[in-house]
């Protein structure tokens, strides 16, 4: 298993983490709090010397700004793909060369675990027709899971029509969905775990909560 870099989050799980060769889902509103998911995971991987990836179509030093303010240690980072700041350049128009440049990473470090973590995903489907993403992303998956790796998604809930990522879904070995609840004027965060390779499903929501000392999963009862 692959540890979330959450502790209460593996302990919800029951097996320490995501499972190896696997790739994960994360959907909800922008600002809930997945890129923070993202961070913890890449930062677990960092600590444990595993080979970390992370492909964004943001600049380099906004996901780093980012990361501080959500209070993920920027002493170790994780080598980039992105729209600036690093080597190799994550270029939107250009799919192919996306995919080309992670499998070329992940084959550089042979003999590690490695973790790809990405929010490129619904930028893609926006500009791209779904059944061309969905055997791209079916393609890019098989190959990575090859090399040993844990692939870690943001999907932005709101911006598809709900077929989209439902579709999509299908592709993933774990579906996380949060979401807000709102009541009256109470607005609380939720986590749910739609489904995770190995085991069985977990029904219901979790709170969550997301600060500057890092993220925490705990019950939610109404």
């Amino acid at each position: 298993m692959v540890s979330t870099g959450v502790p209460s989050l593996d302990q919800l799980l029951g097996t320490d983490g995501y499972p190896d060769r696997s790739s994960i889902l994360v959907i909800g509103p922008p600002g809930i709090g997945k890129e923070a998911l993202c961070y913890w995971f890449i930062r677990s991987g960092l600590v444990q010397a595993d080979y970390c990836l992370y492909v964004t179509h943001r600049p380099v030093s906004d996901v780093l700004r980012d990361m501080k303010g959500m209070g993920v240690g920027t002493e170790r980072v994780p080598e980039w793909i992105a729209s600036s700041g690093s080597p190799v350049k994550c270029d939107l128009r250009d799919s192919t060369a996306i995919s080309y440049n992670m499998k070329q990473a992940v084959q550089r470090n042979p003999g590690r675990r490695v973790r790809v973590a990405t929010d490129v995903l619904s930028p893609l489907l926006i500009l791209n027709p779904l059944e061309s993403m969905y055997n791209y992303w079916a393609q890019l998956l098989t190959d990575l899971k090859q090399r040993e790796s844990v692939v870690f998604a943001l999907a932005e809930d709101g911006m598809h029509p709900p077929n989209v990522l439902t579709t999509m879904e299908q592709l993933f070995d774990g579906v996380i969905e949060m979401r807000l609840y709102e009541e009256g004027l109470a607005i609380t965060p939720l986590f749910r775990v739609r489904k995770m390779l190995g085991l069985p499903p977990l029904h219901g929501y979790f709170r969550f909560s997301v600060s500057s000392t890092g993220m925490e999963v705990t019950p939610y009862v109404k």
